[in-house]
């Protein structure tokens, strides 16, 4: 086990998060990391989605990556997944009010990103991710 200490020693906010078992910045990092959970979670902000709508957005994710994904975010909570009981079955996804709480943090990402593209940068970054369906 790894001393708690340990897990804060270079944070620049150690004295506010040593009374947690593990840094907060860690923790969210792991709970958003994953190809496609920001993405997911940004489509998601905006309205409720079934699992066709989502793939549509994410063109290059296959069926069993998003599964993952999902998955993983209804596990911690970010996000719900609702069943109808019909046939065929139709399934909608949708942010919890702990997913909420993440919006503010993603239209500052989304902010960020338009300036830094109105700034010039990122040029190659977009061909790339343009260019490639990894």
């Amino acid at each position: 086990m790894i001393d708690k200490e340990k897990w804060h020693e270079e944070c620049h906010m150690k004295e506010k998060c040593l009374k947690y078992d593990i840094c907060p910045m860690i923790l969210v990092q792991n709970i958003v990391s994953g190809k496609w959970k920001i993405l997911i979670l940004w489509y998601l902000s905006y309205n409720t989605l079934r699992f066709n709508d989502i793939k549509k957005r994410l063109p290059y994710v296959t069926q069993k990556m998003l599964t993952q994904q999902l998955r993983s975010l209804e596990k911690d909570n970010l996000i719900f997944r609702k069943v109808y009981p019909v046939v065929p079955p139709k399934v909608e996804y949708g942010l919890t009010e702990v997913g909420k709480k993440i919006i503010p943090i993603l239209e500052m990402m989304h902010g960020f990103g338009a300036e830094y593209l109105e700034q010039g940068h990122g040029k190659e970054k977009c061909a790339e991710i343009v260019n490639s369906p990894d």
